[in-house]
């Protein structure tokens, strides 16, 4: 029996060759069922068979933020200006922490999921996603302890939430993109060079040293402050913290900057993984 091909309704068509910039958002959008499907598996995942369950997600930045104010405010005497030191350390950590763990997180995508990968189609950009999305789950219960906080030095009158709160959605994304862009590339960079594995390791240690988390921009000496502001999270960070805190001040340039960046290494990390999300499997 003939069949005509022109008359049949697919669900799902695959293309072995297909542009650069197609980035399959529409196959994206039909799989978003998928993407909460893993998004809550990693979340469960994370406090699985621990006996303290979630609250790991509260231990983790306040044990941070108790190392830092010791060492760097009381030992080391590194001042944070007018702000105090455990609610500079806390937003420091809370959004450090996202950046790292969206981009640490998927610059392993395609080595650690190689064996799905290479048994079902889906489209490859729901996984790191899902990352994204799931390490936002996990800010936002770290968020509420900043709150707290915050909210604590409020009614103190030692902390100034000023305007610049209102950037704080933009920071976000912006940090998402950041760390999804440049995780996308070290992952498809991967596939062929497992060194940058250990780089991205011990690289996140020495980025955040290089980004303001245990000091302000203004303590840096002036000579080496335009260094530590080619940084792209240097810019976010700063502005998170003065608009909640009043600490410190806004550096437009360095936000503008971030800005341009994020927006750049993010563009370039979804052509990078496009091109290599084909033919991988080969390699990794």
């Amino acid at each position: 029996m003939e069949v005509n091909s022109e008359n049949e309704n697919w669900d799902l068509e695959i293309r072995a060759n297909d542009n650069l910039f197609n980035l399959h958002l529409k196959d994206v959008w039909n799989y978003r069922d998928l993407l909460w499907l893993l998004v809550r598996r990693d979340f469960v995942s994370f406090y699985k068979q621990t006996i303290l369950g979630p609250l790991w997600f509260f231990i983790q930045p306040i044990f941070t933020t108790l190392v830092f104010t010791v060492i760097f405010n009381q030992l080391a005497n590194i001042k944070v200006g007018s702000a105090p030191p455990m609610l500079f350390y806390m937003a420091g950590t809370v959004s450090w922490n996202y950046f790292s763990d969206c981009l640490t997180k998927t610059s392993t995508v395609f080595r650690d999921n190689s064996a799905i990968f290479g048994k079902v189609y889906f489209p490859r950009l729901i996984m790191p996603l899902s990352i994204v999305v799931s390490n936002l789950v996990k800010f936002g219960v770290q968020f509420i302890l900043f709150t707290a906080l915050l909210v604590f030095f409020m009614f103190k009158g030692l902390a100034h939430p000023n305007a610049y709160i209102c950037l704080f959605p933009i920071i976000m994304l912006l940090m998402a993109l950041l760390g999804l862009g440049v995780g996308l590339i070290v992952t498809a960079m991967t596939t062929k060079y497992r060194d940058l594995t250990f780089v991205v390791t011990f690289g996140m240690q020495l980025l955040m040293y290089a980004t303001p988390i245990i000091y302000p921009l203004a303590a840096a000496p002036q000579k080496y402050r335009w260094i530590i502001a080619l940084n792209p999270m240097c810019g976010l960070v700063e502005t998170f913290r003065y608009g909640f805190i009043g600490a410190g001040q806004f550096y437009s340039g360095a936000f503008f900057y971030s800005v341009a960046a994020s927006l750049v290494v993010m563009v370039l990390g979804l052509v990078v993984f496009n091109k290599v999300e084909k033919n991988f499997v080969d390699t990794v």
